[in-house]
């Protein structure tokens, strides 16, 4: 650090270490924001091994770059752009959205291979995060000897990242006419990698254990509905043997009283038939109608008309007129 106190003691007095008025910030004031375990992580049961304490670290092969915002596919348009530049899919990226641009950092994930659970604080300095002013500061971060300085080109507005050894790249942006905040990790919101296969596993991890839970949870519900069936219909069944039984006499009765009520019937229909056939025969006289309508009985014949008063159980109400063959009809209801 004594190469960059020297710089900072010829330059200005960096921003981080006090408020836009020139005043000095109180520390005790600043709470930091740590990454939490979402809900890909307590599906799939991995909210407890989650590790929020990240360790600042600056890659040696860092790049920086913008590209043009698209709602929705900034994690694929980033990883896209990131791995082009880094020549490999397995990279590590973050960004953040400001005015239509998407602004991130990203290295290959090989460069965390000493270095795994870290976070880059120069991710802080990006527009839209907690340590960004304004694009014409210069945003700088030293760490073990390597120092890097991320700032915006006025002329084109391009992002432009320096990092190397301090006694290389201080000097260099020492040499800028710019302002300078000095990124203390210490102070900052953390702010994680991105890594898009890591995320692809965690989810497939989360989906199958939900879908694991999901089929056990339905395997009981059905396992009881069934137990459930089982004993009800256990408990039902001598209901429904009594029930049977009473139903069953009461059909017996019921066809049986019929049976002998339309048995009953029919045969003194039949026995009052025959005696009107009996009778008609004998006074040469015909029967045309028998109708039954419930209680009541009608009947029609032809009779000569010197019968026309009734003989016998032959009595009813003669009918105007005379048959064709010069009978009368009779109408009785006995």
């Amino acid at each position: 650090m004594g190469l960059f106190s020297k710089f900072l003691s010829k330059g200005q007095e960096p921003l981080s270490q006090t408020g836009v008025d020139g005043k000095p910030q109180d520390q005790k004031s600043v709470s930091r924001n740590k990454p939490q375990a979402g809900i890909p992580h307590k599906l799939a049961g991995e909210a407890d091994s989650f590790v929020s304490d990240l360790k600042p670290y600056l890659p040696s092969d860092l790049v920086a770059g913008s590209i043009p915002h698209v709602a929705g596919v900034e994690d694929e348009a980033v990883w896209n752009a990131a791995s082009q530049a880094c020549s490999t899919e397995k990279v590590v990226y973050f960004y953040s959205v400001d005015e239509g641009r998407v602004w991130y950092l990203a290295c290959p994930s090989a460069s965390l291979a000493s270095n795994p659970d870290s976070w880059c604080p120069l991710a802080a300095a990006l527009p839209g995060q907690s340590e960004h002013w304004d694009k014409e500061t210069v945003y700088i971060y030293e760490q073990e000897g390597t120092a890097s300085a991320l700032r915006w080109d006025p002329d084109t507005g391009r992002i432009q990242l320096y990092i190397g050894a301090s006694r290389t790249i201080l000097p260099k942006v020492q040499s800028m006419e710019a302002n300078f905040v000095t990124i203390n990790p210490e102070m900052t919101d953390v702010l994680p990698w991105k890594n898009r296969q890591l995320k692809s596993e965690l989810l497939a991890r989360s989906l199958t254990k939900t879908l694991l839970l999901t089929g056990l949870m339905l395997c009981f519900a059905l396992i009881a509905f069934i137990a459930f069936q089982y004993i009800s219909l256990n408990v039902t069944d001598r209901n429904l043997r009594d029930v049977k039984n009473e139903t069953e006499t009461a059909s017996t009765e019921l066809i049986t009283k019929s049976y002998m009520a339309m048995q009953s019937n029919v045969t003194t229909h039949m026995a009052r038939i025959q005696e009107l056939l009996d009778e008609l025969t004998d006074i040469d006289g015909t029967l045309v109608k028998y109708e039954v309508e419930g209680d009541s009985v009608t009947w029609e014949a032809l009779v000569p008309p010197s019968y026309s008063s009734g003989i016998m159980s032959i009595k009813g109400q003669v009918q105007p007129g005379i048959e064709p063959d010069g009978r009368v009809r009779i109408k009785g209801s006995q």
